[in-house]
């Protein structure tokens, strides 16, 4: 039997329905391999759920059974369980957290489970690849350095380069330029930052402009690495989900969406091919590699060396 919560049920944002704490089972989670996209060889979710409300989100998809996406769930043991499964891990690999939630959404501030984490992964000396759209980041930049002795990486999620069109497509998540703010941070402190370009919207991000002002201010702000898609997957629950976001702030745009590509799993980008070259000199000029240095064992000896 668990022992009660302390905390309860919190109320907050006008589109988060509760805060609820659970007990999981198992945190750690095998990635196959080899992961080409983030080079992970475990996943960590640290809540259910999440904060940032992105119209676009996968995880609303019904094949992960998350019955509602505006609660968020906080495993409680977290730290528990990461401590007792990182001591029983054999193979050293890279530990990821922020493909089902973003790991710095605002109750981040309050519960620190991603700040605990990144100690105990420091602890064990485990490399770590953190993806987020949150400048909060930044609080946990004393526990990355020290875990960049051996690996730590940090993705932001940036789809626009406009702050106007990202509060629309991420209501909950920090502005673009707050996230360029910290990736420029992290670069000067020596840790490894780049972009995930993904989704490429249909419509609404997949022009020249956007593409090209993207990848330029993430040069300028000590990017190594873009990693793109151009275009968005849709599954049932999250189509249906971004389906009805269109419709209510870009009208019209369902249904175009709905007349080119109804059902599609995946709707390609308009333009993808010239878009994807444009992207592809652009990086090339900056020299900006379209996929991410991962870790490996001779990564580990050659930071070790400096």
């Amino acid at each position: 039997m668990q022992p009660p919560s302390p905390l309860g049920t919190i109320i907050t944002h006008e589109w988060l329905e509760m805060i609820q704490e659970i007990y999981a089972k198992v945190l750690l989670n095998h990635v196959p391999q080899p992961d080409h996209w983030f080079g992970l060889r475990y996943n960590m979710n640290l809540y259910r759920g999440c904060q940032h409300q992105c119209i676009y989100c996968d995880s609303r998809s019904e094949c992960y059974q998350i019955e509602n996406f505006s609660d968020v769930l906080v495993k409680v043991n977290a730290i528990e369980l990461l401590q007792k499964e990182l001591a029983g891990k054999r193979v050293k690999g890279t530990i990821g957290t922020g493909s089902m939630n973003d790991p710095y959404m605002p109750l981040e501030k309050q519960f620190n489970l991603t700040g605990q984490a990144l100690e105990v992964i420091r602890q064990f000396r485990f490399p770590v690849h953190i993806i987020t759209k949150s400048d909060l980041v930044l609080k946990d930049m004393d526990t990355l350095q020290e875990i960049n002795q051996v690996y730590a990486a940090v993705s932001f999620t940036i789809t626009t380069a406009d702050d106007d069109l990202g509060r629309q497509l991420e209501p909950g998540a920090p502005l673009v330029s707050a996230r360029y703010r910290a990736m420029e941070t992290l670069a000067e402190h020596g840790i490894l930052t780049g972009v995930v370009m993904m989704p490429v919207l249909p419509y609404l991000e997949d022009n020249l402009e956007n593409i090209i002002a993207l990848v330029t201010r993430a040069y300028n702000s000590g990017a190594v690495y873009v990693i793109p898609s151009f275009g968005v997957s849709l599954r049932t629950g999250s189509r249906d989900y971004y389906y009805r976001e269109l419709a209510t702030r870009f009208p019209g745009l369902r249904e175009q969406y709905q007349n080119r590509f109804g059902n599609m799993y995946h709707c390609p980008a308009n333009d993808a091919v010239r878009l994807r070259e444009v992207f592809t000199e652009l990086c090339d000029q900056f020299a900006i590699a379209t996929s991410m240095p991962v870790y490996t064992q001779e990564t580990a000896k050659q930071l070790r060396l400096f």
